[in-house]
């Protein structure tokens, strides 16, 4: 298979998969998937998820965000991980976006990661889920996925983002990411497939028996 039918493969049989796959953390407006997103970073969406409703019962914008003390924010987003630095971040940008931009979330890019703690995946998530703007968030899981399927060979996310990009057409990206993520969760986990043993990878690569080591 050259790598384009390989990408023709995927994103049909992903489709079949997963028509309609839901944004996996919880929000009721911008600033609370922007929050979400951030407490994600090295932790699960179902962890981020339990802790969120009291924090967003506690702060459900910037406004009123801006106004709880730090040690507020830590102790109940303490199960999430790095809670040190993500509580500094998220009361240090609702007031930059109280102040800056009148409570509104920037839609570009280039802003929102001038906001502390938001890195380029993180504002790729928010324009692809929160706003419906074209972008393709990659994170080490579908940076793996991407390598066991032969899209990409790049030793980073940086280049993997890349080279998806260049491989699938750009009104597939919001959808395809969220499918990708979905998959691996299911079949082409970090230790249960390792490149010879899913449905896409066996199809992709056929004669392939040893497992893929990944670049991280």
């Amino acid at each position: 298979m050259l790598k384009s039918e390989r990408a023709n493969y995927i994103l049909k049989r992903l489709d079949e998969l997963y028509p309609n796959p839901p944004i996996p953390l919880n929000s009721n407006n911008h600033f609370q998937l922007l929050v979400a997103v951030l407490l994600s970073a090295q932790c699960t969406d179902e962890r981020v998820n339990k802790v969120t409703p009291e924090l967003f019962r506690l702060a459900s914008d910037p406004f009123q965000m801006q106004n709880v003390p730090v040690e507020k924010i830590y102790n109940i987003i303490r199960p999430c991980g790095l809670a040190p630095k993500k509580s500094k971040a998220i009361s240090e940008l609702s007031y930059i976006l109280v102040k800056k931009y009148n409570g509104k979330i920037p839609r570009e890019i280039d802003l929102l990661e001038e906001l502390p703690g938001v890195g380029h995946k993180t504002a790729s998530v928010l324009l692809s889920q929160g706003f419906g703007i074209p972008a393709f968030p990659v994170d080490t899981h579908i940076h793996r996925l991407a390598q066991r399927w032969g899209l990409t060979n790049g030793k980073s996310v940086v280049q993997t983002e890349k080279d998806l990009k260049r491989v699938f057409p750009k009104k597939s990206w919001n959808k395809l990411h969220l499918q990708i993520i979905f998959y691996g969760r299911e079949f082409c986990t970090a230790r249960g497939c390792k490149g010879i043993t899913c449905e896409v990878c066996t199809t992709c690569f056929p004669k392939r028996v040893k497992p893929l080591i990944t670049n991280k």
